[in-house]
């Protein structure tokens, strides 16, 4: 099997929950400590040995590609004033990996899928990762969960292979709900998107992390749209399961989390921030005391 090298990042979403903020900026630069978003994302790609990755931004936006590209008057800046070091996370991008940036096609449905459909040339017949910008992996090593499920992936000749965690009962409504096969837990037969919690077939959840062959992309073109009129991954998925060889394999130590409202996103900061050996013994004696 041919080493996977490529990931699509899913940046094109409106992000109507954070505004006003992202009136002028996508929801995927918003901070998490001193990076943004969708920052976490690539280096977490990277880590797992991916060389490309494509981000897909909504028509006409232009900030994350300007977030990636090197400035040449702030780094002459930095370099003049000694604070070269500021830039050193972005730097260590530049130096292992080649980004690129394309635009939703306008004439897709909105919805989570849509950004694959529109970077086939970018895909091409080539296995592929699949990330959603808003998703947040909590590791000590980025990429380590990601290797994992690219692992998985081979070692199963599986046609996709998911990120999967528990969630709340209470809020398998606003996620995707997985049908495990009775005889192998670990494997996908189905996937309902944002139904009750009576007619859910568990509490586990697809995450933002797919490692996906591009029987995917065939699969996207036929299907029909789902709630709302939109174009759902996790109907591709649930198609997929039906036809070829899905795999889940869950996150360790509930390492997902979601930052797409702004309450998650305050809670991925929070936890992110903990877990920094400079600034978490303070933060926490700070929580402590109010």
């Amino acid at each position: 099997m041919t080493k996977i090298t490529k990931a699509v990042i899913a940046a094109a979403g409106r992000g109507t929950r954070f505004l006003p903020v992202v009136k002028q900026y996508p929801k995927e630069l918003v901070p998490i400590l001193s990076k943004p978003n969708i920052q976490y994302l690539v280096e977490e790609a990277i880590g797992a040995g991916i060389k490309e990755i494509c981000i897909v931004q909504r028509p006409g936006e232009t900030n994350i590609e300007e977030y990636f590209t090197p400035d040449p008057t702030l780094i002459e800046y930095l370099t003049a004033n000694n604070k070269l070091e500021y830039l050193s996370s972005l730097q260590a991008i530049w130096d292992q990996a080649k980004l690129y940036f394309k635009y939703q096609d306008s004439s897709l449905p909105y919805g989570n899928a849509s950004p694959a459909l529109s970077v086939t040339d970018f895909i091409n017949q080539d296995n592929f990762i699949y990330m959603f910008g808003d998703d947040l992996t909590i590791e000590s090593q980025p990429g380590e969960y990601l290797s994992s499920l690219i692992n998985l992936f081979e070692q199963k000749s599986a046609d996709a292979v998911a990120a999967i965690q528990q969630v709340p009962w209470e809020e398998i409504n606003r996620y995707g709900s997985i049908e495990f096969d009775q005889n192998d837990h670990q494997r996908i037969i189905g996937v309902k998107e944002k139904v009750p919690r009576e007619i859910a077939p568990s509490n586990y959840t697809e995450l933002g992390r797919f490692v996906v062959s591009p029987k995917i992309i065939d699969i996207l073109k036929k299907l029909p749209l789902g709630q709302g009129g939109e174009l759902w991954w996790a109907d591709g998925m649930n198609a997929l399961a039906q036809t070829g060889i899905v795999y889940g394999l869950e996150s360790p130590s509930n390492a997902w989390m979601t930052t797409g409202d702004p309450l998650r996103w305050l809670k991925a900061n929070i936890t992110v921030a903990l877990n920094d050996k400079n600034i978490g013994p303070e933060l926490r004696e700070f929580i402590k005391n109010i």
